[in-house]
């Protein structure tokens, strides 16, 4: 891709993602825009039930073949020193909430622990969407933990046993080395243990919002709350 002129005001207008431009001043970033698509969403158009319309929503990402990762979702806790965002993959969804996995000894667990408030964003870019998701995360049941670990291919499997994420190491060897031994004390076909301080969490929802691009900035945010066990639509300004 490369800037094109807009005809009407002489401007460039840069196409290209900033890694590509020879410059990343103040000006080429401010100049980088595109426009957003003609069709939106409305409040009857939208699944009264906002997990159904997630999991539509969800469906059609992974049929995007512009997007590599539909699951992949950033993840938002709160610790000590502030806020703190990473990207995990969603396993699960359903209407007690949403389902992710990590190592309950990482940053991301021990913020948890002391803040169980999160948000959830689903970035689909190349369809002009976009979910967040605030809710509470707390831990799964174990039985629940171990059966979804046996299902990982047994490279991930090691990988959980090798990794004490979160934790300073002195280089890359140090991880390959662990991995190494891991792999041939439990060799592919064997049964690998989960480790005791691996398992998911639930997010359970207290509001779901879907953001659909639109033309001149007016985008459509639509937010679902819940009031009691029922979900409250809400249209919010862009």
């Amino acid at each position: 891709m490369h800037p094109r002129k807009d005809a009407k005001v002489g401007k460039v207008t840069l196409d290209t993602p900033m890694a590509e431009s020879p410059e990343t001043s103040q000006e080429a970033i401010s100049a980088m825009r595109r426009s957003y698509g003609e069709v939106g969403i409305t409040e009857n158009t939208m699944n009264p039930d906002p997990i159904a319309q997630f999991s539509l929503w969800l469906r059609e990402a992974a049929a995007n073949y512009m997007i590599i990762e539909a699951n992949a979702m950033v993840l938002s806790t709160i610790g000590q020193d502030g806020p703190s965002s990473r990207t995990v993959l969603l396993k699960d969804v359903d209407q007690n909430g949403f389902t992710f996995f990590t190592n309950y000894q990482s940053d991301k667990s021990r913020q948890i622990q002391s803040n169980p408030k999160v948000s959830l964003l689903f970035p689909w870019y190349p369809m002009e969407r976009q979910v967040i998701v605030i809710g509470s995360a707390s831990r799964i049941e174990e039985a629940e933990s171990a059966r979804y670990f046996a299902t990982r291919p047994w490279s991930s499997q090691i990988g959980a046993l090798a990794s004490n994420q979160s934790e300073v190491i002195d280089s890359r060897q140090v991880l390959e080395q662990r991995f190494k031994e891991l792999s041939e004390k439990y060799p592919q076909g064997s049964t690998v243990p989960k480790p005791d301080n691996w398992g998911g969490y639930l997010v359970k929802p207290s509001s779901i919002e879907f953001w659909q691009g639109r033309y001149s900035r007016l985008h459509d945010r639509l937010r679902f709350s819940l009031s009691g066990s029922n979900w409250k639509l809400e249209r919010l300004s862009p």
